[in-house]
């Protein structure tokens, strides 16, 4: 299998996994991304449009739609009178810590066939794909022990 044909099937794969942990939580993988996104920190509606690749009408529906469920909410942006920023519920923040969990869990199923050395060259590689392509921290090691080998 070529590169190209690994890495896209690779994604495929490891969108299946997310999907089905984001149903398990009653999420949509949208939701569960905004989640994990949002368990650092708050931000505002414009870097999280920047990180997620979201138009303005779709991060605010998204959000719209994940704040009638209590698990965000709007608060002042104290950098900016005008603007928002978006943060975890107490609700949010129980929900994100359990999916970010579970989709770890899953995520590190995946590569069960590879013995200790080739898991690591697979980390390595991948680390420097994402670093290499700027890719965003949508989904972010929190501790050193939380996602394993890393995710």
């Amino acid at each position: 299998m070529g590169v190209v044909t690994a890495l896209v099937r690779s994604a495929f794969l490891v969108n299946a996994v997310y999907a089905e942990s984001s149903r398990d939580h009653g999420l949509t993988p949208q939701q569960g991304q905004l989640l994990c996104v949002l368990m650092p920190q708050p931000y505002g509606m414009r870097e999280l449009g920047e990180m997620l690749g979201l138009a303005k009408s779709s991060l605010t529906g998204l959000v719209d739609r994940t704040v009638q469920r209590d698990l965000v909410r709007r608060e002042p942006d104290p950098g900016d009178r005008r603007a928002v920023r978006i943060a975890l519920t107490e609700q949010g923040a129980e929900l994100a810590e359990e999916f970010y969990a579970e989709t770890c869990r899953r995520v590190e199923k995946l590569p069960t066939g590879l013995g200790d050395a080739d898991r690591t060259r697979l980390a390595d590689l991948l680390s420097r794909l994402v670093r290499d392509n700027e890719v965003p921290a949508v989904f972010m090691e929190l501790d050193e022990g939380a996602c394993g080998n890393g995710a």
